[in-house]
C-alpha cells in the first residue's frame, strides 16, 4: 500500500484505514488489474457502486437538514450539481487522489489520470472503501471537510446564492451598502482558509470562511442570513 497516500489521508483528514487492502482496491483501476492478472487484484468498480449510493444519501440528508425551507425540486437540482461528474472529479483532484490511482500503461498513456469520468469513479470508490472500513459517520466527516463547505458557500445552486439573497433582504426597503471584509487567512498552504466578515450600516452581520475568497464571502452571507432570521 502506498505510504504517501496513507500519510496524506492522516495528515489532511485524520483518516487511518484499518483494512489497507480496501484502500488499495479503491485506487486500483480495471486497466491495472488487466495488465497484472498474476497479482489477483480487485479493481474499484464495486466500491464505486457502493460509494455512489453512500454519497447520494449523505448529500441528500445534508441538504434536507441545512435548507429546511427549500422545496424538493431545488434540492434535487442542487444535489445533481454536487454529485455530477465534473464536480466529483474536481474534488478528487483537490484531494490529490489523481496522484495515487493505479492505471494500466495504455490508460496512463491516453491521459486517464486526468479524465473526469475516471476521477469521478475514483472519488466514489474511495467513499465506498471508507464506508466499509469505518462507517457512515466517518464518510460524513470527510464530506464535511471536502464538499459541504462549498455547498454552504452557494457554489452549486443559483437558488441558494447567499450573497444575492442577503442583498435582496437588506435592500427591500431601499439601497444599502454591503461590504465584505477579508480579515485573515488560516491553515497550511495546501489547505488555506480565507476568513471574511460582512458589514452593513456599520454593523457586523456575519462571518464565514472558505477555501477561496469567493467561498468565504458566500459563507459570511449565509451566516448573516441565519443571524437575521434568528
Amino acid at each position: 500500500m502506498n505510504k504517501q497516500l496513507q500519510d496524506l489521508l492522516k495528515d489532511n483528514y485524520e483518516i487511518v484505514f484499518h483494512d489497507v487492502d480496501l484502500l488499495e482496491q479503491a485506487f486500483t483501476h480495471s486497466s491495472y488489474v488487466n495488465e497484472h492478472r498474476y497479482l489477483e487484484l480487485e479493481d474499484n468498480e464495486r466500491l464505486e457502486f457502493l460509494g455512489d449510493a453512500v454519497l447520494e444519501l449523505l448529500v441528500s440528508k445534508f441538504l434536507y437538514d441545512t435548507y429546511p425551507n427549500v422545496p424538493e425540486g431545488v434540492l434535487t437540482k442542487t444535489r445533481s450539481r454536487i454529485v455530477r461528474e465534473d464536480s466529483l472529479s474536481r474534488f478528487a483532484k483537490g484531494c490529490q487522489f489523481d496522484t495515487f490511482i493505479k492505471l494500466g500503461k495504455g490508460e496512463e498513456a491516453s491521459g486517464g489520470r486526468n479524465r473526469p469520468s475516471l476521477l469521478c469513479d475514483l472519488f466514489e470508490s474511495f467513499l465506498g472503501s471508507l464506508y466499509l472500513d469505518q462507517g457512515l459517520l466517518e464518510v460524513r466527516r470527510f464530506l464535511e471537510i471536502v464538499i459541504f463547505p462549498e455547498v454552504k458557500a452557494g457554489i452549486f445552486a443559483k437558488e441558494m446564492d447567499h450573497k444575492t439573497k442577503l442583498q435582496e433582504v437588506l435592500q427591500k426597503n431601499g439601497d444599502v451598502k454591503i461590504e465584505y471584509r477579508l480579515i485573515g487567512e488560516e491553515g497550511p498552504a495546501h489547505d488555506r482558509q480565507f476568513v471574511t466578515e460582512v458589514w452593513a450600516k456599520k454593523q457586523l452581520l456575519g462571518k464565514g470562511s472558505g477555501k477561496s475568497k469567493k467561498n468565504a464571502e458566500q459563507a459570511a452571507a449565509h451566516n448573516a442570513l441565519m443571524n437575521l432570521k434568528a
